[in-house]
């Protein structure tokens, strides 16, 4: 175990305040990256780890994995960082890097050791911790050069909810010509909003209320559909190549949205609840020849082309600052839905 420590806001338990607590960095190896952390973003995976929502949590736990800051100190294996340079980490800090998968470019997929960076362990069994903090340190080969003309504040939510939202969008083709719904405009959402209009495609808003019809449009979108409203809803059905969903009801109308594909759309899930997904009408699936797919983040490789796509298509998240300091009052505020729509920590 490393005798370096570093300082971050640690979770004791389920249902407890964070607590700014002295804890163990990384074991510095000849792999390894070192930076002071000046941004992380506030995600919404870190609300379901701090309350154990989607597995037991390891406590104590430091959250935070859309992490940027000035890299301090390099292992000698690292060859693409030095010191000095501003960089970031996002949800993946390592992984087996010898499966086929991890191989082939897809270390996001690994299905013999993903390394998540919170709440996960490294190759010698220590604890990972996240970007609520001053310090940071993991694996090179999960860490990103910032582009020069994006700054570290706007950086941050890339490493998370950017790549979450860009990587089906680009993996399952969205092209000029296509017609793309997005379920939630919130901190994933607004970023689908401007990929898929980047990448050319008509875009929907499909929101529970009227509430963000203003932002939709400014963010780009060609239309806004309450889902409540059937009518209007049913003009919208055999039209979407894709729709990518960021949030899910407990009682949500499968149909009513498989309704809204045309044949062999593609419905994406990047927002993953708590609980199964339920009463999915496999006959409808069928024929529409529809698919309901999951994604996980993005590999290095595509954390990198999202990051040039960003700066080459002016695609910035919409942020609101809190000092580090403040980090137990922005997890309250995040709570409680007040983001607009992605919140960032900054040191």
């Amino acid at each position: 175990m490393s005798t370096d420590t570093f300082h971050g806001w640690a979770c004791p338990g389920k249902d407890q305040p964070l607590e700014w607590t002295e804890l163990p960095l990384k074991e510095f190896d000849d792999e390894t990256v070192e930076m002071n952390v000046t941004h992380c973003g506030i995600c919404g995976s870190d609300i379901h780890t701090l309350d154990s929502g989607w597995r037991p949590t390891d406590y104590p736990c430091v959250v935070g994995h859309e992490i940027t800051g000035v890299c301090t100190r390099v292992g000698k294996n690292v060859k693409h960082i030095k010191a000095g340079d501003r960089i970031g980490v996002g949800a993946q800090s390592g992984s087996c890097l010898e499966c086929e998968y991890c191989k082939s470019g897809n270390e996001n997929i690994c299905h013999r050791q993903f390394i998540s960076t919170y709440n996960g362990r490294w190759y010698n069994g220590d604890k990972t911790f996240g970007g609520y903090a001053d310090k940071w340190r993991g694996h090179g080969r999960f860490v990103f050069k910032i582009p020069n003309n994006m700054s570290n504040e706007i950086a941050a939510t890339f490493l998370c909810a950017g790549v979450t939202s860009y990587s089906p969008l680009k993996r399952f083709g969205v092209k000029p010509g296509d017609k793309v719904g997005i379920i939630g405009i919130g901190g994933l959402g607004h970023f689908g909003v401007q990929w898929a209009k980047a990448m050319g495609a008509s875009v929907v808003a499909l929101s529970h209320s009227d509430r963000k019809r203003a932002d939709a449009k400014e963010l780009g979108c060609d239309d806004y559909v309450v889902t409540s409203d059937k009518e209007t809803m049913d003009t919208h059905n055999y039209t979407f190549t894709h729709i990518l969903s960021t949030s899910f009801s407990n009682d949500f109308d499968w149909p009513r949205y498989i309704n809204l594909l045309k044949p062999n759309g593609h419905f994406i899930i990047v927002g993953v609840p708590e609980t199964p997904l339920t009463n999915i009408p496999a006959l409808l699936l069928a024929y529409r020849q529809a698919s309901i797919v999951g994604s996980a983040i993005g590999s290095p490789s595509m954390i990198e082309d999202m990051l040039k796509f960003a700066a080459t298509h002016d695609v910035k998240p919409w942020i609101s600052k809190y000092p580090m300091k403040d980090a137990n009052e922005a997890v309250k505020d995040m709570r409680e839905g007040k983001a607009r729509y992605r919140f960032v920590l900054e040191n």
